[in-house]
């Protein structure tokens, strides 16, 4: 019989392997029937805690990461990050907030046309999502955030989000956003009144096009 000991050592080294964060489901499926993996999870996050590197949650899944007061250490060997145009992270913005939402939706708050790139390069950097159609005349497509949406800015889930005043001074939300833009609840994406996409839907956009953004 496999101990809790030896439980725990397996998901360690699952954990330190992994490419990704990994969920207890995915990590279960390595291990002996049977296995508590949230014992083996806990165990592991109170023997990290205040170590270098510590065990983290970001969208429901698990992983190791550099302790966050010893980030500078890390600063030479990070990769310069893709940054996001004004316009893409406004549109950013307006779908975690207001996920499910259409492209005409997200035009309506910002005040202007979405340009033919914005939504493209959100899409192929992962933070954005297509997750159904909504259920009114032309079925247009709804966006939501994807999980490397929460993974890039260290959420565990969509309830974590800080409110608007927090999003402006971490630089995620332009200071001349439109009047009357709100911040609804963005955990909030229950029953929508849309239908599952298809297998063969596609972008309303081709992600190989990306221009210039307004």
């Amino acid at each position: 019989m496999t101990t809790a000991h030896e439980i725990e050592r397996r998901v360690e080294a699952l954990l330190f392997a992994a490419s990704a964060p990994l969920s207890t489901a995915e990590l279960a499926a390595r291990l002996p029937d049977g296995a508590d993996v949230d014992a083996a999870i806990a165990a592991l996050r109170k023997r990290y805690t205040g170590r270098g590197v510590e065990l983290d949650q970001v969208a429901g899944r698990w992983r190791f990461r550099t302790a966050e007061n010893l980030g500078f250490l890390m600063t030479e060997q990070r990769e310069e990050p893709r940054r996001l145009s004004r316009a893409a992270l406004e549109t950013l913005a307006i779908i975690a907030y207001h996920q499910p939402v259409t492209r005409a939706e997200i035009e309506s708050v910002r005040g202007v046309s979405l340009s033919r790139g914005t939504l493209d390069v959100l899409l192929e950097m992962g933070f954005v999502r297509l997750r159904g159609r909504r259920r009114t005349p032309g079925r247009p497509v709804t966006y939501a955030t994807a999980d490397r949406f929460l993974e890039h800015f260290g959420l565990a889930a969509l309830s974590d989000m800080p409110g608007l005043a927090e999003m402006k001074a971490a630089g995620l939300l332009d200071l001349s956003m439109p009047a009357g833009f709100d911040v609804p609840d963005p955990g909030r994406m229950g029953d929508a009144d849309e239908d599952p996409l298809e297998p063969d839907d596609a972008p309303e956009f081709a992600q190989d096009f990306v221009g210039e953004d307004r």
